[in-house]
């Protein structure tokens, strides 16, 4: 801990205006790049608080520059802001969203709370910290444009290091994981079109049906294994006019997921494998394009070290290693261009992220608050 400064008491201090804005942004959530309600937000908020905001940052992110005055390093501080188009569960939740078909299913709502928390402790506390700190509250995670569209803009222009955090399901909401290397995967869209010879559906003998070939090609991928982990999944099939026509087309959505490049090279040569032979076998044609690839997310030995024994000191046994996973985060792009740490801290809930369900322990908020301002303080030598 800081010397003279009890960082828990801070932490303590600004709770209520943890819930109270991760409230506001879950129940008017807004999709990739159409953040305007919450960047107006941050951007006011980390204006008051007297530090140069520049808004409309690779379309409607924000960044907010915080000095200590002193000489030190350029510290990036990303929360990622947008929500998902998924219908939020009908339940005893404390907070909903307002915006039919749209949702926080992810805890970004979490993220955006958490940085303002960051920001506000931060802003309590300029003699314990040196160098400058550059909050990133970055729009479209979730559509892989976020992060590459502030970069552009100039997001990391004078940044030496980064850091930031995820709320992760599954995990008590007490507890901070941090793992140094691959933590989230590269990830690339899939785009596999089957060609069939349509025709009658009371006649299906003359016809080479692309649905079937599709769905054998959809549990196919399902079941695709590897070591480390890889995943694919088809999340979308579309096929067909008419209930008595069979189609000549059927148009396949997926992922294709793995933890490095040659883990990536292996599995697409399986997809596309997999999916010629069985288009063969049916006397179908197929090609698999590949749509955005998302990068794996890969943290620095030592930055991750740093962190790792910073809050060691603050959480103790409270701090697990970082498991890799086959999720994907855009924070891998500022990663690929300076080093720094991801890590996670449990939503001290169950329920997958993405899902209808998806809620998150607001007593995670001061946890993930802590942990974030102590990542900063790591690096910044506080």
């Amino acid at each position: 801990m800081t010397a003279d400064v009890d960082l828990p008491a801070e932490v303590a201090r600004v709770e209520p205006l943890l819930v109270a804005v991760r409230r506001e942004v879950h129940e008017h959530p807004e999709l990739a790049f159409e953040e305007f309600r919450t960047a107006a937000l941050v951007a006011d908020r980390c204006a008051e608080l007297g530090h140069e905001v520049r808004s409309g940052v690779g379309r409607t992110g924000v960044l907010a520059e915080l000095d200590s005055g002193r000489p030190g390093p350029v510290l990036l501080v990303r929360a990622d802001m947008d929500a998902l188009p998924v219908q939020e569960a009908d339940d005893d939740r404390v907070s909903r969203s307002a915006v039919p078909g749209v949702m926080h299913a992810c805890g970004h709502d979490g993220h955006v709370a958490v940085a303002l928390g960051v920001v506000e402790v931060l802003s309590r506390l300029p003699t314990a910290w040196s160098g400058r700190v550059r909050m990133c509250f970055q729009p479209a995670e979730e559509t892989d444009a976020g992060a590459a569209a502030m970069i552009a803009d100039g997001a990391l222009d004078g940044v030496d290091l980064a850091v930031g955090l995820h709320l992760q399901s599954g995990i008590a909401a007490d507890t901070v994981a941090v793992g140094a290397g691959v933590q989230w995967a590269a990830a690339d869209e899939l785009r596999i079109t089957v060609h069939g010879v349509g025709g009658h559906a009371g006649a299906p003998e003359g016809t080479v049906d692309p649905v079937q070939v599709g769905a054998e090609i959809a549990l196919a991928m399902r079941e695709i294994r590897g070591e480390p982990p890889v995943s694919v999944v088809i999340a979308q099939f579309t096929a067909g006019t008419a209930a008595n026509v069979v189609p000549s087309v059927a148009r396949l959505r997926g992922t294709a997921r793995a933890m490095g490049a040659a883990e990536r090279d292996a599995l697409l040569a399986t997809v596309r494998s997999t999916c010629a032979a069985i288009a063969a076998r049916h006397g179908a044609e197929v090609a698999v394009e590949l749509g955005p690839h998302v990068p794996a997310l890969v943290c620095d030995d030592g930055v991750t070290e740093q962190v790792r024994t910073r809050l060691r000191a603050s959480f103790g046994e409270r701090v697990v290693p970082g498991r890799p996973t086959t999720g994907t985060d855009d924070m891998a792009r500022f990663l690929a261009e300076v080093p720094g740490c991801y890590f996670r801290v449990g939503t001290g809930t169950d329920t997958p992220h993405h899902h209808p369900r998806f809620d998150l322990d607001e007593r995670a908020l001061p946890v993930a608050t802590l942990a974030l301002t102590e990542a900063c303080l790591s690096i910044l030598g506080g």
